[in-house]
């Protein structure tokens, strides 16, 4: 029986493991759901990469208090090493209602599985399983885990822990999977990760609401002047407009076709695209200034009153080429000196993290091409990314000579963070069949350094 055949008649044995996988509730939020769903999910992920093959496999702790499932799998003497990533926690469900399938089991749709974490980022769980499963004993490199479980909230635990045990993880190429494919069936590398400048605004006018009808008109009105401010963040043509940050360049690689696009970004009958350039210009090559939240009275029981207070919470993506810091520092000033009326503006900073570019013409990359092409009998592409994932940046710095691969089985139509996530099935058999390939390929005499 050769690889593909293996991967295939392991995919039932994938469905009923993701299954029990994503019935556990692991968001990292103790504030939403109990800790112990984390803590089920890190023992599900031990025991099931114990069963590989993995030995020394351990609950590590990290500085945020969460856990990452640690192991490795010796190969031959001086054989490369390999190190595998993904992690188990997962992001809230959002709104319930709008799930069209329970949240918390995994349920077939239209040959897709449905629930919270079966693409992002159980999915990928699954395939690097699938994928040792199918070899069996025939494992030429050396492994390694670490699969994370605090990565959606964003509080860097896995990225304070890697410096600090530095040899614990070193290896010759870092797989992160946690992204995907062009669409289904068509493979990609992830070669270009915006990084994010988050800021909070808040804007004080008044000391107490004060009645429109007899204030309004003369009094500042602090939810306009936030809407002022907003309104300079973006142009007619939605292009981003924050003073000193670049919004010309351009993306190089594999291009995001329109029609598509509207169809996985759910636009609305007879909208426009955003900014001068293409997709993949304003998705991985611009940066991006996204409102994440306003906090103003809701419509329902609101007054006739002028609001006091207004603030905002803002989401600034960083394509490769420009600084994070320095990007957050040109938001903060921009929505200073914009401010109108004389209100009084203050702005926290939030996470920042910086972009990522991948160096892409060593073997391992030129190995897992070769695997793609072979698994899905199509050439793979070079995608960016819009969103960030600070950890690569984090691997480059204390693994400079290694090599990042980014990718995973979390194509567009997965709706990941979003109600209603799924993976296709498929994707999940050909990257476990890639990620096999890759091993064999990849395999020859080079120790760690």
């Amino acid at each position: 029986m050769d690889l593909r055949e293996r991967v295939n008649a392991l995919m039932p044995r994938a469905k009923r493991d993701l299954t029990e996988l994503v019935s556990f509730r692991s968001v990292a939020d103790p504030r939403q759901f109990p800790p112990e769903e984390c803590e089920k999910a890190a023992k599900w992920v031990a025991d099931a990469f114990t069963e590989v093959g993995f030995s020394g496999v351990r609950l590590v702790e990290t500085a945020d208090g969460s856990k990452a499932v640690y192991g490795e799998r010796p190969g031959p003497p001086g054989a490369k090493t390999v190190l595998l990533y993904a992690h188990y926690d997962v992001q809230p469900p959002l709104d319930e209602d709008a799930w069209r399938t329970p949240v918390w089991e995994l349920t077939e749709v239209d040959g897709r599985w449905y629930g919270r974490g079966t693409a992002d980022c159980k999915g990928n769980i699954l395939m690097h399983l699938t994928a040792l499963r199918a070899l069996g004993d025939d494992v030429p490199v050396n492994l390694k885990l670490i699969v994370e479980g605090s990565e959606e909230q964003g509080t860097g635990g896995l990225e304070d822990f890697v410096p600090k045990n530095a040899d614990l993880l070193r290896a010759d190429t870092i797989l992160v999977c946690d992204t995907g494919g062009a669409a289904v069936g068509e493979p990609a590398l992830t070669i270009s990760l915006r990084g994010l400048a988050n800021v909070i605004v808040t804007v004080d006018a008044l000391s107490s609401e004060m009645h429109s009808g007899m204030f309004g008109g003369a009094a500042p009105d602090a939810l306009a002047a936030l809407i002022h401010m907003l309104s300079s963040l973006r142009d007619d043509q939605g292009d981003t407009t924050v003073k000193g940050l670049d919004n010309t360049q351009t993306w190089s690689g594999a291009t995001y076709p329109p029609d598509r696009f509207r169809t996985d970004a759910h636009m609305l009958e007879g909208e426009s695209l955003l900014g001068e350039g293409t997709v993949s210009d304003m998705l991985w090559a611009r940066p991006a200034l996204t409102v994440l939240g306003i906090d103003c009275p809701p419509v329902v029981g609101s007054a006739a009153a002028i609001q006091p207070r207004a603030r905002a919470r803002l989401n600034l993506r960083v394509p490769p080429g420009m600084d994070a810091v320095a990007a957050q520092d040109a938001l903060i000033a921009q929505l200073k000196d914009v401010a109108p009326w004389g209100v009084h503006v203050t702005v926290e900073r939030e996470a920042s993290g910086q972009p990522f570019l991948a160096e892409t013409g060593g073997p391992a990359y030129t190995a897992m091409r070769a695997s793609m092409k072979e698994a899905y009998g199509t050439a793979s592409t070079s995608l960016g990314q819009g969103g960030s994932i600070p950890l690569c940046n984090v691997f480059h710095s204390v693994y400079p000579e290694a090599e990042i691969i980014l990718m995973g089985v979390e194509e567009p139509l997965t709706l990941m963070h979003a109600p209603n996530e799924s993976v296709d099935p498929d994707e999940i058999a050909n990257m476990a069949l890639t990620e096999a390939l890759f091993l064999r390929k990849y395999a020859g005499p080079r120790s760690v350094r």
